[in-house]
């Protein structure tokens, strides 16, 4: 499938859930299976450059009028694992949240109300057939969430620093799902012993219940996706999020409340560059 188009579509990171072909019902595994052994799978930035894609006509198209059947593919020991895009699904979900991220000026000029209004009728007849229905991807802007870094772990770090632009930069974790399951567990326990609640556990428990709702052998993803390309290369390198994540919630279980302060310091400093980069956006 030829690209979009060439331009790199930054600023967006992602979580996502492959799971096994056994996960799925026919006629959709068949499906997943014949499509995981095309040559030609489209890429992150296909995904984002279609959704902005839409975004472009007079009057824009908030939510693809048919559910995508492209999904991102891994072999995991063997198994083949997928990870579809339901791309209508999520800009319904998208949309949701929008009212709390634009004033509502702006939201207008970029989405008049009639979309919006009709986006969620839609959306609730198609929920009334599809009550189960839940993405297997998160999207996040200009950031990563720090709830996402306590699902995996600093030796699970993977990072190429590329090398051309048909070879950009890529910074990821993967790791089983029996271990993002377990390392929420114990980052709750940690930090309800520490706190009565805030927004780091409100974070932690919404991710923890959508993880639930997959096969106990699929396989979790943190991805930079896109903001690799709005973070320096030196930054970027030395980014260890998780591995301060990790030692912040280490400390809170031993009762040290310094240590933790100091490791969520660090996080946030090296955060720094990119949420005044976001602001000067």
């Amino acid at each position: 499938m030829p690209k979009v188009s060439s331009v790199i579509v930054p600023y967006a990171t992602y979580l996502r859930v492959y799971e096994p072909l056994a996960a799925f019902p026919e006629p959709e595994r068949g499906h997943w299976a014949r499509y995981a052994r095309r040559p030609d799978r489209p890429s992150y930035q296909d995904e984002l450059r279609r959704a902005l894609a839409d975004l472009a006509p007079t009057p824009p198209v908030p939510v693809p009028v048919h559910e995508s059947e492209d999904a991102f593919v891994l072999d995991v020991d063997g198994v083949v694992c997928v990870c579809p895009w339901r791309t209508r699904l999520r800009g319904w979900l998208a949309l949701e949240d929008l009212s709390d991220e634009l004033p509502p000026p702006v939201l207008d000029a970029v989405l008049p109300p009639v979309l919006r209004r009709q986006a969620a009728q839609d959306y609730e007849r198609w929920l009334a057939i599809n009550p189960d229905a839940r993405p297997w991807i998160r999207t996040a802007t200009w950031q990563v969430p720090i709830s996402w870094f306590v699902l995996v772990a600093d030796e699970e770090r993977e990072y190429d620093k590329g090398d051309s632009e048909d070879s950009p930069p890529v910074l990821r974790y993967r790791t089983p799902m029996v271990q993002a399951r377990r390392r929420v567990a114990r980052g709750l326990r940690a930090l309800r012993e520490a706190m009565d609640e805030g927004p780091l556990i409100d974070g932690l428990l919404d991710v923890g219940r959508w993880l639930e709702e997959f096969h106990p052998r699929s396989l979790v993803e943190l991805d930079y996706g896109g903001l690799v390309h709005a973070v320096p290369a030196g930054t970027l390198e030395d980014d260890h999020s998780a591995a301060d994540v990790a030692e912040g919630i280490a400390a809170l279980r031993r009762g040290d409340g310094a240590a933790a302060g100091v490791a969520y310091a660090r996080l946030v400093e090296r955060w720094r560059s990119v949420r005044d980069l976001r602001s000067a956006n």
